[in-house]
């Protein structure tokens, strides 16, 4: 309760010590302006076994390495490891934990160009995407296709656990 009554300057600072904040884009046109620039960083998802066996269960593919968390001990991993797809299709709720354009009416996932799954992910591993806009084209009507570099960040790890080329189509 005490929180709620804090300055924003205070919840700012705060934010920006401890975790990212969302951003906020007015418009397409606001967006488009950071071409070539890191945006945004989203916030962080921790990955479960549960998650893991949920998801095995929606793409029926349940391999030992990561539904069966007891042979997956003896695994080249020594824990069960998130499916590549799985990192992947978290990647709509990283873009919407990093940032916001208000002026837009829907947004939709156009596709990929280029995915990568670098290293494994640990179950009870922690997730973030760092956006990078690499090129924007107006679309109609009244859009903007945005082509984004999402690296897919282990929390304590070397190297990203992904890299994709994500293309997202907002419309004004």
């Amino acid at each position: 309760m005490h929180v709620l009554a804090w300055p924003r300057l205070t919840l700012k600072l705060l934010c920006t010590t401890f975790g990212y904040m969302k951003k906020t884009f007015e418009t397409l046109a606001e967006v488009a302006a950071h071409v070539g620039q890191d945006v945004a960083v989203s916030d962080w998802l921790t990955i479960t076994q549960d998650q893991i066996n949920q998801f095995a269960d929606a793409t029926l593919d349940h391999q030992w390495i990561h539904i069966d968390p007891e042979r997956a001990q003896s695994g080249p991993f020594g824990t069960p490891i998130a499916h590549g797809f799985l990192t992947l299709s978290l990647l709509p709720a990283m873009f919407a934990s990093a940032f916001e354009i208000k002026q837009t009416r829907m947004g939709i996932n156009y596709g990929l160009n280029k995915v990568r799954f670098t290293a494994p992910v640990p179950v009870g591993s922690r997730l973030r995407g760092h956006m990078h806009l690499m090129a924007c084209e107006p679309i109609e009507p009244q859009g903007l296709q945005m082509t984004w570099r999402v690296t897919v960040e282990c929390e304590g790890a070397d190297k990203p656990v992904c890299v994709a080329e994500s293309l997202v189509r907002h419309y004004a």
